[in-house]
C-alpha cells in the first residue's frame, strides 16, 4: 500500500500554498501543478488523424479538449461511486425492474439482443456529502481520449495516482467491451466488418476517438469502418456499408430507438437479428432513460421489489431526488423550480435541459406534454486554476461495463452544462488522494474480454 500523502510533501513539491488540511478541496484551491501538456497530446492525436486524411490541426478545431490540471478525488469517493454502480447493476438485473421499464418503452426497446449493451457512463457531481449520480449514458464518448490522458499524465506526488487503472490497458479494455458485445450477440461466431456509426461522423467533436477505435481494432486484426447510418443498406439478409458486409455496429448515434429515416436500414437489420448492435435500444431503456433515476431512488418501490436494504440505502443516498413530471405535479414543480434541474427523459448531452432558476414561462409551456424529469439540484464541485481566474466546474464520469469501472475521468467547464469551450477546461485526469485510513485505490477490473 502507498504511503499517505503528508502536508509537508505537498508543500515541498507544489509550494507553500499547498498546506493542511489535506483534502481534494484544498488541493483544488492551492495545487496548480500541470498533469498533462495539452499541446503535446493534441500533436499526438494530429499524427493519428493525419494518417486518415485530416488536415486541420486540433489546436484550431479542439483547443479546449484537454485540461492541463488534474482533478483530485478521495479514495473513499471512488469506492462510494463504485459501490453505487454495483447496486444499480443488481437492481437492473431484477425482473421487477425490467418489467417496469418494458411497460413504458417502445416495442424496439423490448427486444433483448443478448448482450449487456456496451460501456456505460455514470456521471457524478462530488460534494461534501459524497458523490451524487446525475445521470447514466449508454454511448458515453471520450474513453479512449481519456486513456491518452492516463498515459500522458505527470504526477506531482507519487502518492497521488489515477484511480481504476492500476492494472491493464484502459484502451484495450474498451475494445474488449466491443468484442464481448459482438460475441454475446453472435453465438455462431463473428462475421463481416465492424462499423463505427454516427451522423456525419467527421463533423462530430469526438471524431478523433472514432479513429482511435478503428486503429485499435485493426491492430487486433479486425477491419473497421466509420460511416453515417444513411450509408448503410439492408439487402439479401445482411447489412452493408458499400461493398462491405457489416456484422457489428458500434452505435454512436443519438437516435437511440433507431426512429430516424437515416437509421431505417440499421433498424431493419437489427430487428431481423442480422447485425449485432451496441449500445442497443434495450440497454438505453434499462439505463439511460432519465425516468429510471426516479425508480432507482424510490425507497417504496425498491422495498416492494425485494431489493436488499443496503442497496436501497446506497441508492437513496447517492441519487438526487428525481421526479417524473406529470400534469398533476407540474404546478408544484414550477413553484419549486429554483431547487430543481429539468431533463428530457430520453435526452443526452444536456440538450433541452434547464436549471429551474433559468426557466422562462415560454419554455415551461413548451415542456408541457413531453417526458421530463425534475431532479434535485446538486451543484458541481469546483477547481481553481490560479490567482485571479474564475474556478471551473467539475463533472466526474465513471466508464463501466457490467458494474465494473474501467476508468474515472473528469470534465471541467464554465457555464450551465458541460462543454469544451472553456479555456483551461476539457477532459482532465482524475488522481486519487490516498490516506492511511482509506486504503489503496481500486484497480482496473476486466472480468470480460474479446476473443
Amino acid at each position: 500500500m502507498s504511503a499517505p500523502v503528508l502536508p509537508q510533501d505537498i508543500a515541498a513539491i507544489c509550494g507553500p500554498g499547498c498546506t493542511a488540511p489535506l483534502s481534494a478541496e484544498a488541493l483544488h484551491g492551492a495545487c496548480f501543478c500541470l498533469a498533462v501538456d495539452p499541446s503535446a497530446l493534441r500533436a499526438q492525436l494530429d499524427k493519428v488523424l493525419a494518417a486518415h486524411g485530416a488536415s486541420a490541426p486540433l489546436a484550431e478545431t479542439h483547443p479546449h479538449l484537454f485540461a492541463p490540471l488534474p482533478v483530485f478525488v478521495a479514495a473513499a469517493q471512488v469506492q462510494a461511486m463504485t459501490a453505487l454502480i454495483e447496486s444499480i447493476e443488481r437492481v437492473v438485473a431484477t425482473e421487477a425492474y425490467r418489467e417496469t421499464v418494458r411497460a413504458r418503452s417502445p416495442a424496439i426497446a423490448n427486444l433483448d439482443p443478448g448482450s449487456p449493451g456496451g460501456l456505460l457512463g455514470f456521471d457524478f457531481h462530488l460534494g461534501p456529502d459524497g458523490p451524487r449520480l446525475i445521470e447514466i449514458n449508454t454511448n458515453p464518448g471520450g474513453v479512449l481520449i481519456n486513456a491518452l490522458l492516463v498515459e500522458a499524465q505527470q504526477l506531482c506526488l507519487p502518492t497521488l495516482t489515477a484511480p481504476a487503472v492500476a492494472e491493464g490497458d484502459v484502451a484495450e479494455a474498451a475494445v474488449d467491451v466491443l468484442l464481448a458485445e459482438w460475441d454475446a450477440q453472435a453465438p455462431a461466431g463473428r462475421r463481416g466488418l465492424l462499423a463505427i456509426v454516427d451522423e456525419a461522423p467527421r463533423q462530430q467533436y469526438l471524431y478523433p476517438e472514432f479513429v482511435l477505435f478503428r486503429d485499435r481494432l485493426r491492430a487486433r486484426g479486425i477491419e473497421a469502418l466509420i460511416c453515417d447510418p444513411a450509408d448503410l443498406d439492408y439487402r439479401d439478409g445482411a447489412l452493408w456499408g458499400g461493398d462491405a458486409d457489416i456484422g457489428f455496429v458500434y452505435n454512436r448515434c443519438t437516435d437511440f430507438m433507431l426512429d430516424q429515416p437515416a437509421s431505417a436500414a440499421l433498424r431493419a437489420a437489427y430487428l431481423d437479428r442480422e447485425v449485432a448492435l451496441s449500445p442497443h435500444p434495450w440497454s438505453h431503456a434499462l439505463y439511460a432513460d432519465k425516468r429510471n433515476l426516479a425508480l432507482l431512488g424510490d425507497r417504496r418501490w425498491l422495498q416492494a421489489a425485494g431489493i436488499a436494504a443496503a442497496d436501497i440505502d446506497r441508492l437513496a443516498e447517492g441519487i438526487p431526488r428525481t421526479e417524473v413530471m406529470t400534469d398533476a405535479n407540474r404546478d408544484d414543480l414550477w413553484q419549486r423550480r429554483k431547487q430543481l434541474f429539468f431533463k428530457p427523459a430520453g435526452g443526452f448531452g444536456s440538450r433541452a435541459s434547464y436549471r429551474g432558476d433559468k426557466l422562462t414561462h415560454k419554455t415551461w409551456q413548451q415542456m408541457a406534454g413531453t417526458h421530463y424529469v425534475a431532479q434535485a439540484l446538486v451543484p458541481p464541485s469546483q477547481r481553481h486554476r490560479g490567482a485571479g481566474d474564475a474556478p471551473l466546474k467539475i463533472d466526474l464520469r465513471a466508464y463501466a461495463y457490467q458494474g465494473h469501472p474501467l476508468l474515472f475521468a473528469a470534465r471541467m467547464y464554465q457555464g450551465q452544462t458541460t462543454n469544451f469551450r472553456t479555456p483551461g477546461g476539457g477532459f482532465a485526469p482524475v488522481l486519487t488522494l490516498l490516506d492511511a485510513e482509506r486504503g489503496p485505490r481500486p484497480g482496473l477490473s476486466r472480468p470480460f474480454g474479446g476473443k
